[in-house]
């Protein structure tokens, strides 16, 4: 038995997005269960009850912790008594570094949904080598933001590697339809890193490198950007248009194919996109999406024009409208080909918003096998695919609402 006396601790259970962290919990592995010791942790014990009232947790069974963010002393506290923290505590550039920091420091495997890339380019140079003295394993952006995109090419690539010998070369990422919509945490994130870079020329290097989070920075690879305006797919025979998430999804990809020591090949092409639809219509629609997604960039630019997407956008703890009966979903294509032309297409679909429902099952599910799991991996950071691999896998397809399927082998 370990010395812990938990497995998991969610951290910021209080959020939109840690309440329903803790609802797949006591969904999935009860309150009073030897298969998983867990906890909720925030700020505010009022808010931890309400927390409480929301899962079912009716008896009390589920502990309550409390600490802050700014408070090294209560951070190393609470984390002395699991194996693994969740933390959902964003924008994570101002409330997570210090949680980072002590966990790395005391042995604590860590998980976030964060999509910050220069916090975690930061998180990565200060404490990776207390992290591989300490043990923990630091795993980020195990949401929406990056789970589906880093697990889906590894078993993409896994299916490849057994039918043809060999990695696929290049890999397009196409989100088909989505249902569903986004938290204010992420917003705020995402606000939160536009006004540092705007601030910082080093933080717009680093969001301009396709190989940011690459362990080796001085690594370059053939990918030189994201798609920025509409392109016509001749592998879909439609139009396709940016996604928002791709400068997020495509480093932590790219990273975990270096940390795999280049397992999908040095010379491995990753691109991410949302598809329209065919002729005249699917082209307008990705036009408009590429303008939209300009104009969006362009207005966050300035403090008056964040205020101003602040009026329509969610605001932080606040998300998307939940109903139990339309719970929302995601497709994703993968289109992968060989460096010598053979080609595989993979599905995978998510039963859930990705905002929310499908992220907060990602995020508990990591968690959970960092926790119990018998993984290879040593302290680091690392990604979900090159930390958790094959267990992370089974998980997500037996408690994650993920399926994973071949499409098309040739």
């Amino acid at each position: 038995m370990s010395s812990e006396k938990y497995d998991v601790v969610v951290w910021g259970a209080t959020g939109f997005t840690g309440k329903w962290v803790a609802k797949h919990l006591f969904d999935t592995y009860g309150a009073d269960n030897n298969e998983l010791r867990w906890a909720i942790a925030g700020r505010n014990q009022v808010k931890l009850n309400e927390v409480a009232d929301f899962i079912g947790d009716v008896d009390g069974n589920i502990d309550q912790l409390t600490a802050d963010s700014n408070d090294e002393a209560s951070l190393i506290e609470l984390t002395s008594q699991t194996k693994t923290i969740i933390s959902t505590v964003g924008p994570y550039a101002y409330y997570g570094s210090i949680l980072v920091k002590v966990c790395a420091e005391h042995g604590t495997h860590y998980v976030d949904l964060t999509g910050e890339v220069p916090w975690m380019r930061e998180m990565i140079d200060a404490h990776q080598a207390a992290a591989q003295d300490s043990g923990a394993k630091i795993v980020h952006s195990c949401g929406f933001d990056s789970v589906p995109s880093d697990m889906g090419v590894y078993y993409t690539q896994k299916i490849a590697t057994g039918k043809f010998g060999q990695p696929l070369q290049k890999i397009n990422y196409n989100l088909m339809k989505m249902k569903g919509g986004i938290s204010g945490g992420t917003i705020a994130s995402m606000m939160n890193v536009i006004e540092l870079a705007v601030k910082d020329k080093k933080i717009r290097r680093v969001l301009a490198n396709p190989y940011a989070l690459n362990p080796d920075k001085a690594f370059k690879g053939p990918d030189k950007g994201d798609q920025t305006s509409a392109k016509f797919s001749a592998d879909l025979g439609r139009w396709s248009a940016p996604f928002m998430m791709a400068g997020i999804n495509t480093r932590i990809v790219r990273r975990s194919n270096a940390l795999m020591s280049y397992a999908y090949g040095e010379g491995f092409k990753y691109q991410e996109v949302m598809v329209t639809a065919e002729g005249a219509k699917g082209y307008a629609t990705a036009k408009a999406i590429a303008v939209g997604t300009k104009a969006m960039m362009l207005t966050s630019l300035t403090g008056v024009g964040r205020k101003f997407l602040g009026l329509f956008l969610p605001a932080q703890g606040k998300g998307p409208e939940v109903d139990p009966e339309n719970p929302g979903f995601y497709h994703i294509q993968f289109n992968g080909r060989t460096a010598d032309g053979q080609v595989l297409v993979t599905k995978l679909l998510g039963d859930a918003d990705p905002g929310y429902g499908s992220t907060s099952k990602m995020l508990a599910e990591a968690a959970v096998c960092l926790a119990l799991d018998e993984l290879s991996t040593q302290g680091g950071f690392w990604t979900s695919a090159s930390a958790l691999g094959d267990p992370y896998l089974e998980r997500l397809q037996r408690n994650g609402g993920l399926s994973f399927e071949v499409v098309k082998s040739a």
